[in-house]
């Protein structure tokens, strides 16, 4: 018995799958620095622009962006003592950037809940008085 894979190689009709993985695209280090210069260099309103001709996400701009500045650093004047050092540096900075990134989320979503037992306090108060209200009898206009 043959495999689908052998008889569609062989030109037998067997099932072909019509959907090919996709190739991931690779960038060359010229390519990517050209790209972030025309990004950095196009007025605020023509920056997507720029993204959408080339196929490309600002999340790819961001992360070259960020190479590069990080190979700007790493040849200054301050040298690393160890790459070991440096990866738990930057080990505790990413960590110290979450907790403070879920601190300010947790905040928010504070704020945002008392804000909302404000107004359930208030609506709360309101139909109270309503109820009151709605207590006493009509008086007769007989």
């Amino acid at each position: 018995m043959r495999s689908s894979s052998q008889s569609a190689e062989q030109g037998g009709s067997g099932p072909v799958d019509p959907a090919a993985r996709p190739v991931r695209r690779t960038f060359t280090a010229e390519y990517k620095a050209a790209i972030v210069a025309e990004y950095e260099a196009a007025p605020h309103g023509e920056k997507s622009a720029v993204l959408r001709r080339e196929g490309l996400f600002h999340s790819h701009v961001q992360e070259w962006t960020g190479a590069r500045a990080g190979r700007a650093t790493s040849a200054g004047v301050a040298p690393v003592s160890s790459s070991t050092t440096a990866s738990r540096l930057s080990r505790a900075e990413r960590e110290t950037d979450r907790l403070r990134a879920e601190n300010a989320r947790l905040n928010a979503r504070l704020a945002q809940t008392r804000a909302a037992l404000a107004i359930m306090g208030k609506a709360h108060e309101l139909l109270a008085s309503l109820a009151e209200s709605s207590d006493t009898p009509p008086s007769s206009t007989r």
